[in-house]
C-alpha cells in the first residue's frame, strides 16, 4: 500500500531529513585517508542521538551499525570495521534518521584523497543518474519513468545497474511501497501522486551489474570485484513536480 503523507507528515520528514543532511556533511571532511569505518560510524550515532534522533538502521533487521559504509567493491550494506580508508578508496556512506517517529534516507559516495579517473567518472555517472532520476518525479508520472533515465544513462557509459536492490517509499516506515527499480522491470509500475515520499538510489557498477552477498549476511559486492558507487535523496512528490528533502555536499 503506497501511503500518501499529511502535512503535518511531510513536516517531520522534512526535519529527519535536514537533520541527516547536516550529518552528511559533516561526515564528507572526515573521509580522509587513515580514517577508520568504526571513527565515521561512532561520529554519526554520538550526533544524531545528541540531536535527539535515533540512527534508522542501527537493528533493522538485526543490522549492527549506524551506517552502511561500503568501500570499493563493496555496492551497499557494508559494516563498518576496524579498516582504514587509503589513498584512492571510495566509500559509499549510506544512512538514516528516525526523528519524533519519521525516517529519512539518503547516501553519498565519495573519494578518500585522490582517487583515479575510473573512480571519479564512475562517481560522477552515478550522480547524474540520480539528478536523471529526480528529474522525471511529478504528479502523474510513474515509476518506470525514474527507473529508464537511471538505466538509460548508466548503460550508456558501459557500466552495470544492479538489479538486486532498489529504492523505495520512506518516512513513516524505513522501506514503503512502492518499490524504484533501478532498471525497467515488469514489476509494478503505479503513477506518482502529490504526498508520496521516495528514496531513488541508483546502484551502478564499473563492470558488470552481477553482486553477490558475503557471510556476513549483509555485505553486497559486485561479482567481478569493479568498483561500485551509491548515491540517494528522499524525494517528496508535490502538486508541481518535487522537493528534495535530503542533501550532501560533493567536494569539487
Amino acid at each position: 500500500m503506497i501511503r500518501i503523507k499529511t502535512q503535518s507528515q511531510i513536516e517531520g520528514i522534512r526535519a529527519s531529513c535536514e537533520l541527516l543532511s547536516e550529518l552528511l556533511k559533516l561526515l564528507t571532511p572526515m573521509v580522509q585517508p587513515g580514517v577508520s569505518l568504526l571513527e565515521i560510524d561512532k561520529f554519526a550515532k554520538d550526533y544524531i542521538i545528541h540531536h535527539k534522533g535515533y540512527p534508522a538502521f542501527l537493528g533493522f533487521e538485526g543490522y549492527p551499525a549506524s551506517l552502511c559504509l561500503s568501500v570499493n567493491e563493496t555496492v551497499i550494506h557494508g559494516i563498518p570495521s576496524n579498516r582504514k580508508l587509503v589513498e584512492g578508496d571510495i566509500i559509499g556512506i549510506d544512512g538514516g534518521i528516525i526523528l519524533n517517529g519519521y525516517y529519512s534516507d539518503a547516501a553519498i559516495t565519495l573519494p578518500a584523497g585522490k582517487t583515479t579517473q575510473e573512480a571519479e567518472d564512475l562517481m560522477r555517472v552515478t550522480r547524474e543518474c540520480l539528478e536523471l532520476g529526480i528529474a522525471q518525479v511529478k504528479p502523474g508520472a510513474r515509476i518506470h519513468d525514474i527507473s529508464r533515465a537511471v538505466f538509460s544513462h548508466a548503460t550508456s557509459h558501459g557500466y552495470g545497474v544492479v538489479r538486486q536492490y532498489c529504492g523505495h517509499g520512506v518516512g513513516l516506515e524505513m522501506h514503503e511501497d512502492p518499490q524504484i527499480p533501478n532498471y525497467v522491470s515488469i514489476g509494478p509500475n503505479p503513477r506518482l501522486m502529490p504526498g508520496m515520499v521516495i528514496a531513488i538510489e541508483p546502484m551502478i557498477n564499473a563492470g558488470k551489474p552481477d553482486v553477490k552477498v558475503l557471510a556476513d549476511d549483509w555485505t553486497v559486492v559486485t561479482m567481478d570485484k569493479s568498483l561500485s558507487a551509491h548515491y540517494e535523496h528522499t524525494v517528496l512528490v508535490t502538486e508541481t513536480g518535487h522537493e528534495v528533502l535530503t542533501s550532501w555536499t560533493y567536494p569539487s
